[in-house]
């Protein structure tokens, strides 16, 4: 009988946020080094890390790809995404870290859960490996946000969250991409109404919603409660009700590797057919090739043995 082959090693690092804040940073002259000496295996995190490289030269392995670095460039990586860094030889490397509770921090900021999933999973949708010269914005709220946890003044850690507020806004609009762009933002003040309603989607998308049953729960006719709904979301009830269940079936088919057909009754869908319908003129591509996409990183860590390991 053939022997079966051996998954190549991948190490998780995983860490503990301090109590009280969603930022962890790692700072200082012990990341001044020269990185990957010995290390032949990528790691991923279980929060989205940040890293800024002040000086040094080398490469990064980025999932499936290598790229090179040099001084003043950054990466956001978000959690379980593979990744190492490595100097070149001999080389000294000076990098900083931030690690995120984007998840903890987001669902506490934001009053509206729908919208805080949207930007989570905007967030997580890919890696950004960036130049300072030429993404001044985000670099300079990066380098802030370190500044001030480096120094650790009076109200330092609210003066910090109001900053990564910013800065994640700023990276979710970055990580947008054009099949989003026909599902426009929110507009305006919506009523209590219409945020009880987008409440309600967000905890029973895998159920059988049925619009008449949301306008009884508003004390509207299910025609006036359309008219309303459509008003301010600019898309109509089913529309919006299907796109946060294609949203959670990607986020699914990117860390899982469930059959379609299971990923598709979990996320409400009664029907293969209908749910690759709606998957397709939601993003573009069926379930299938959205899954081999290469930003599909959590994928590619179900093929590694995986370890543990506390921080670095």
């Amino acid at each position: 009988m053939a022997k079966k082959r051996k998954k190549p090693k991948m190490e998780f690092r995983y860490y503990q946020m301090p109590a009280g804040s969603p930022i962890l940073a790692l700072l200082g002259q012990k990341w001044r080094q020269n990185y990957g000496k010995g290390v032949d295996y990528l790691h991923f995190h279980n929060y989205l890390e940040i890293g800024f490289c002040y000086e040094g030269e080398g490469h990064l392995i980025l999932g499936e790809d290598m790229v090179r670095f040099h001084g003043r460039e950054f990466t956001v990586l978000p959690p379980n995404y593979p990744h190492t860094t490595n100097s070149d030889p001999g080389n000294i490397s000076q990098w900083e870290y931030l690690f995120i509770d984007v998840e903890g921090f987001l669902r506490k900021f934001l009053d509206n859960p729908v919208k805080a999933e949207k930007m989570i999973q905007r967030i997580y949708s890919k890696p950004l490996f960036l130049k300072e010269a030429d993404n001044t914005s985000v670099a300079a709220k990066i380098l802030k946000i370190m500044d001030i946890m480096r120094n650790g003044e009076e109200f330092y850690l609210e003066e910090a969250k109001g900053i990564l507020a910013s800065l994640l806004a700023e990276i979710a609009r970055m990580n947008r991409n054009e099949a989003e762009e026909r599902v426009p933002e929110e507009k305006g003040k919506i009523t209590n109404m219409i945020s009880r309603s987008l409440d309600y989607i967000s905890d029973h998308y895998m159920e059988d919603i049925k619009i008449e049953n949301l306008a009884k729960s508003c004390h509207i006719s299910e025609t006036h409660f359309r008219r309303l709904f459509t008003s301010y979301m600019k898309v109509s009830p089913l529309e919006y009700i299907n796109t946060v269940r294609i949203q959670t079936a990607c986020d699914l088919l990117q860390k899982t590797d469930a059959p379609v057909a299971d990923i598709a009754y979990k996320c409400g869908f009664t029907t293969n057919s209908t749910f690759n319908r709606n998957f397709k003129q939601l993003m573009g591509v069926t379930p299938i090739e959205w899954r081999k996409r290469p930003e599909s990183y959590e994928q590619q860590i179900l093929k590694f043995d995986i370890h543990s390991e506390e921080g670095w």
